[in-house]
């Protein structure tokens, strides 16, 4: 029992660092969302990884080349997948709104994340026949009814302080959506992948807790290569768009930006460090439950982030009511799961 509640400790504190990284990002000024997007990156994908995975790994560069050659190339494509995957996001929100896009965006990436890696390793007669695999079903289906509330609460919030999406197109805005949910799934899929990793660090002396960790590596390679290539391709042709403008100014503009840009970064990594605490906290037969306890407390403490910063003020009634059904219900979600694991 306590092993799972552990899991799910640290799996909220992932959730809530990963619903917290935009807020000092919002905050820079007077810098393109390329230009921060990719300071950010420098510290969330390849500063923070590579830190860490020095100070676990006596010899870094002898770990990597041990690790088998398909084990690195299939983690280091997941983590391209889900870079496709972040880089579609802003799309998502340009068509459906933001509320709605990242309602959708998510409740796709929690079925096929969640869902995807014991049907590869022929686990899904454990999830119908298991008390744990009911337990967890019926936790996926209650989360996916309480993103969809807490998505609807905040589409009836942006119709109330008329917030409108950029170009509202509900068709290709859905298709976007699931694609995006789809690709953004690769971080579970690469997760996945990296289990040979997780185990050679153990083998090297690394503590179970912080074993995932050095995959980290190679899975947030992946990402920052699409995301970083998007970034600069749009800054190199998009003629409103400057990285040399962005970084001429003043002194004090520059460190304010990088380092509200920096702490984002930061705070996104942490999702990720608290994560492989709660993975190694849960059983292995359960490791399907991380991925759904890790998106829908996201959104939970997203709704509750957003409380806290007065985003709702102006939307009071109706939408804040929804808010708090919405996130009830993934509370219930959670516990379900949390019941079944430590069945």
């Amino acid at each position: 029992m306590s092993t799972a509640l552990t899991g799910i400790g640290w799996h909220m504190v992932g959730a809530a660092a990963a619903a917290s990284f935009y807020a000092p990002i919002e905050k820079v000024k007077r810098w393109s969302w390329e230009t921060t997007w990719v300071v950010a990156g420098i510290f969330s994908w390849i500063l923070l990884p590579l830190l860490v995975s020095r100070m676990l790994l006596a010899d870094i560069f002898n770990f990597y080349s041990s690790i088998p050659g398909h084990v690195l190339i299939l983690t280091f494509l997941f983590g391209c997948m889900w870079g496709v995957g972040n880089v579609n996001y802003g799309l998502t929100m340009r068509y459906l709104g933001m509320s709605l896009g990242i309602g959708v965006a998510i409740g796709v990436t929690l079925v096929v994340g969640t869902l995807i890696p014991p049907i590869v390793h022929g686990r899904l007669g454990y999830l119908f026949a298991s008390r744990a695999g009911h337990f967890t079903i019926a936790g996926i289906g209650l989360a996916l009814l309480g993103i969809a509330v807490v998505s609807w609460a905040g589409h009836q919030k942006e119709q109330k302080m008329g917030i409108r999406a950029e170009e509202f197109n509900l068709r290709k805005g859905l298709l976007l959506a699931v694609l995006c949910g789809i690709f953004s799934s690769g971080m579970s899929f690469a997760i996945d992948a990296a289990r040979p990793m997780a185990a050679a660090a153990e083998h090297a002396g690394v503590r179970p807790l912080y074993a995932a960790l050095p995959s980290y590596v190679i899975i947030m390679g992946g990402g920052a290569l699409v995301n970083f290539g998007y970034c600069f391709f749009r800054l190199a042709f998009r003629r409103e768009l400057s990285l040399r403008r962005d970084l001429a100014e003043p002194q004090r503009i520059l460190l304010r930006n990088g380092g509200m840009a920096a702490c984002g970064g930061i705070m996104w990594y942490l999702q990720f460090f608290f994560y492989a605490w709660g993975e190694a906290s849960i059983p292995v037969h359960l490791a399907f439950i991380n991925w759904m306890l890790h998106m829908s407390l996201y959104v939970l403490f997203g709704g509750m982030i957003g409380l806290a910063l007065g985003e709702w003020r102006e939307a009071q009634g109706r939408p804040v009511r929804l808010l708090w059904v919405g996130m009830m219900i993934i509370i219930l979600a959670a516990n379900l799961v949390g019941l079944g694991a430590a069945s």
